[in-house]
């Protein structure tokens, strides 16, 4: 991914987290139950810091030296967010409780993709 499509992703994502975040408080509020209402919204929540986050690398990525760490931190925030809060919005609507050992595995991969973005300021 290079800086570029670094933040059109970012873009599409913040795009995406509007359209859910609008779609929970007017369409889902009278159709989901209160507290999966609330795991609904902790998914946008989360999608909108990470892919706010994304932005920033990708703006990084644009002004600075390009670097297989930032490419790495993009990918891996990415991946995050589809894996963690992708779970989220599923389990919200009632997919099996199974599913939730992804919702981890995406934490892991945010937690990974800013420790790589560390990494990348540092080196750069």
């Amino acid at each position: 991914m290079n800086g570029r499509w670094i933040l059109a992703t970012g873009g599409g994502l913040v795009a995406l987290a509007t359209i859910l975040g609008a779609f929970g408080a007017h369409a889902l509020q009278a159709r989901l139950a209160p507290d999966r209402l609330a795991i609904y919204e902790t998914a946008v929540r989360y999608q909108f810091y990470h892919a706010l986050g994304l932005l920033a690398i990708g703006l990084l990525a644009r002004t600075m030296t390009e670097t297989p760490w930032l490419r790495a931190s993009a990918a891996l925030v990415t991946v995050g967010i589809v894996l963690f809060s992708g779970s989220i919005y599923a389990l919200s609507f009632g997919a099996p409780r199974g599913l939730g050992v992804v919702t981890p595995l995406g934490g892991m991969a945010l937690i990974a993709g800013w420790i790589v973005f560390l990494v990348a300021l540092l080196r750069a």
